[in-house]
């Protein structure tokens, strides 16, 4: 896919990503940066997978209660349809998106826009999750993140499951999953 430049030299966009574990503050990270950038009275639309409805519907929720209105949506194309005008996209739990969304992301900052997105970078078996290793390949500023492990304090990159198998996608929080290091990701409860 051919992505036309913007040529006209007034703005340049680009792509940040915060990555890392579940409860390593990734969301809270986001919503920091979008509410900074309101601040700056730039235009800011935030947008999130409609499947995720831990906390809200509509607001994109960190685990520690903050939360910022945003747009739910079924497919990364429809940030495309709704960034006109837009200054700052913020776009949440992109490891759930379909495979356009690094595309759109791209697209996005061509056009002159900061593109700030937070996932998970791994999965619950330590695996590259959904399309976040394409992301953080393209990005142009990554922050990676990490919890605290439950198990013995160091710090935590997986976010181990506590529940055995099932599918990759699996929506939870602290009653489905707990940050763990990688040794202690292997060891028995």
């Amino acid at each position: 896919m051919f992505i036309e430049p913007n040529i006209s030299g007034d703005k340049r966009g680009w792509i940040e990503v915060v990555c890392g574990s579940m409860f390593s503050g990734k969301t809270e990270e986001l919503i920091r940066r979008l509410k900074r950038a309101k601040i700056a009275n730039l235009k800011v639309e935030i947008f999130k997978p409609a499947i995720d409805i831990r906390y809200d519907e509509t607001q994109v929720v960190s685990h520690d209660a903050n939360s910022i209105q945003s747009t739910p949506i079924d497919n990364s194309q429809t940030i495309l349809l709704m960034a006109e005008g837009v200054d700052v996209i913020g776009i949440d739990e992109a490891q759930f998106f379909d495979d356009q969304i690094v595309n759109v992301c791209e697209t996005l900052a061509a056009k002159g826009i900061r593109v700030i997105v937070a996932g998970l970078d791994m999965d619950y078996l330590g695996k590259p999750f959904g399309q976040m290793p394409n992301l953080l390949a393209i990005a142009d500023y990554i922050t990676k993140l990490h919890a605290i492990c439950v198990q013995c304090g160091n710090i935590a990159s997986i976010s181990h499951r506590k529940t055995a198998g099932g599918n990759q996608v699996l929506i939870g929080e602290k009653d489905v999953y707990e940050p763990r290091c990688r040794k202690c990701v292997h060891e028995k409860p």
